[in-house]
């Protein structure tokens, strides 16, 4: 007790003052209470998030940022800022590239896949040069179905130079009443109401389904689970680079290949007519207008093909055979009508090369899938 009331008396010249302890603590929450604010009125997380140890002290991701197992030297965020800047696309562009985006789902990211067995990785395995410049594929797949999705990070992306655009979609990326649902999306407000004003689309700017943030939301206080996520992407970046392991690929489970009776899919529970309303057509026709003079290829992906119980009813376990036959027909449709240049890949990978989900690829899946599309691809930068 009394090495305590001597320690007190060396901190306050001598005086017992409660006064001036209770001064201290008011002039910390002031202080505390100021940065919280000047914090919130300059939003710095955008320009936080550009700040990268990648591309500098260690080398850029071949993936944007995604997963949640520590042992994948991996994470998932909202901030695009923070996933572009860990991404190999921000150094600067090579004379001698041709730069290839690849955009889409998982399966483009490569779930259960190594970097060089994706999409992009296995197009780089095909040395291919146009125009004398060596194509360089860049991998800006995301998992969870959306083209919105997929259209906000093809935004972000222009900034980087590209020379053609490969974008992969299948029929679950498109229904509008699930365009707002991956986090990403819905975490990233003003750059989707953004796309929304600039390019007309039928979505609500005001749906529920958007995260807002108040102004306590952007205090540093409310901000701290998004700065904590910007700091752990940059710690992870060093044992990333001393493993390379950004995803731990294991055991899981096959698709299924048997199937109950259903004939449901999305909002159908029986055999209908799909309305035209229904699927966000006006999405991709918004990343064309986007990509402006830049060559674009629109994919329909390779969907598994079950032989099972009630595959005459379902062609897997996502797809009943009427609304996919639906939506196979619209979309050759949408792109005469609109002039995409599309290449249907539906039933051209052998059910074999299919991991865990109807679009997920072995690594020889995916060369045969990279071939195609390079061959498809190549055809039409030749026009």
């Amino acid at each position: 007790m009394f090495g305590t009331m001597k320690s007190w008396k060396w901190l306050t010249g001598g005086v017992y003052s409660w006064g001036f302890a209770a001064r201290v603590v008011v002039k910390a929450a002031a202080l505390f209470l100021v940065i919280n604010v000047i914090y919130a009125l300059l939003n710095p997380i955008p320009f936080i998030g550009r700040l990268s140890v990648y591309n500098t002290l260690v080398p850029g991701r071949e993936r944007l940022p995604y997963g949640e197992s520590t042992a994948s030297n991996n994470l998932s965020l909202n901030s695009i800022e923070a996933m572009f800047a860990s991404h190999v696309i921000t150094q600067p562009k090579p004379a001698d590239e041709f730069r290839l985006l690849v955009i889409g789902d998982s399966s483009v990211w490569g779930i259960l896949l190594e970097n060089d067995d994706t999409l992009a990785g296995q197009i780089d395995a095909l040395n291919l040069t146009i125009d004398g410049r060596r194509v360089n594929a860049y991998n800006m797949g995301h998992p969870i179905l959306s083209v919105t999705k997929d259209l906000m990070i093809l935004d972000e992306a222009m900034r980087y130079q590209p020379d053609a655009i490969l974008w992969s979609i299948t029929l679950e990326s498109l229904p509008y009443r699930d365009q707002l649902t991956p986090p990403l999306v819905a975490n990233n407000a003003a750059r989707v109401r953004d796309l929304i004003a600039r390019y007309e689309l039928p979505i609500d700017p005001n749906d529920d389904a958007f995260v807002e943030r108040t102004f306590l939301d952007r205090t540093l206080v409310g901000d701290r689970r998004a700065v904590a996520d910007w700091l752990r992407l940059q710690m992870v970046g060093f044992a990333w680079n001393a493993t390379g392991i950004d995803q731990v690929i294991g055991d899981y489970t096959p698709r299924s290949n048997d199937f109950s009776a259903d004939p449901s899919w999305n909002a159908y529970a029986d055999e209908t007519d799909i309305p035209a309303d229904a699927l966000a057509f006006d999405v991709i026709a918004a990343g064309y207008t986007l990509a402006g003079d830049i060559p674009m290829l629109l994919v329909n992906e390779p969907i598994y093909l079950a032989d099972g119980e009630n595959s005459d009813i379902r062609y897997n376990a996502w797809y009943p055979r009427w609304a996919y036959d639906q939506y196979r027909t619209m979309l050759t449709d949408a792109a005469a009508a609109n002039g995409w240049q599309l290449i249907d890949l539906w039933d051209t990978i052998a059910p074999e090369a299919f991991t865990d989900s109807p679009v997920h690829l072995t690594p020889s899946g995916s060369r045969q899938l990279a071939e195609r599309i390079t061959a498809a691809l190549m055809e039409h930068l030749a026009r």
